[in-house]
């Protein structure tokens, strides 16, 4: 065996099993111990995003519930300014009608005196009337009426009061739709007792 044939067996740069022996994973390859501990460090990572998650998700709930809260509040507010403006325009109103009410009562006499057939007047009443009628103004108290204190007030008084109705009428009293502008002025009497007749009983035909 010559001396090439020694240096060429012994070198172990150029032997294949030697290469192969102790060639490693290389360098960019993850080995399956690094593959191992990122899978366990993205298990470890979850629990923790979803913690830190928490607060903001408790944050958004307690933000939309103040909204909503505070949306009642404004509708609410609404409501309640639409109501109270409506009312001052109902007392408004109610307040001038008050006021003109005289005139009302002088149109009364003016008729009862016959003032009111014909003429300027007449028209100027017609008028008026019109507006009253209008604005839902309607005259209550006439003779024998039931007498109802809340509307009423009496001045005079005759009788045991066992069943009291207007005997006469001073002054009429005056509503706009349901809000009383003025009671009526009367005086008051005992009504008649057993005027119902025999045709209103429950044995009429």
């Amino acid at each position: 065996m010559g001396a090439d044939d020694t240096d060429q067996v012994n070198d172990p740069a150029v032997d294949p099993a030697a290469e192969e022996t102790f060639a490693g994973p290389s360098a960019g390859e993850p080995s399956a111990a690094d593959d191992g501990a990122a899978t366990d460090d993205t298990a470890a990572d979850a629990p923790a995003a979803e913690q830190a998650r928490e607060p903001e998700k408790d944050e958004l709930a307690e933000r939309t519930a103040d909204l909503q809260r505070l949306s009642a509040e404004f509708a609410n507010y609404r409501r309640r300014v639409a109501r109270d403006k409506q009312a001052d325009i109902e007392n408004a109103k109610a307040s001038v009608l008050s006021e003109l009410l005289p005139v009302l009562d002088d149109l009364d006499r003016a008729r009862q005196h016959g003032d009111l057939e014909s003429g300027p007047l007449k028209s100027v009443a017609d008028k008026l009337e019109g507006v009253f009628t209008a604005q839902g103004v309607a005259s209550f108290g006439a003779e024998g009426d039931a007498f109802d204190p809340a509307v009423h007030e009496a001045v005079q008084h005759e009788g045991d009061g066992s069943n009291p109705v207007i005997g006469s009428v001073f002054r009429k009293g005056y509503t706009a739709g349901e809000r009383v502008l003025r009671t009526a002025m009367v005086a008051v009497v005992d009504g008649p007792t057993g005027t119902e007749s025999a045709t209103d009983g429950p044995d009429s035909a």
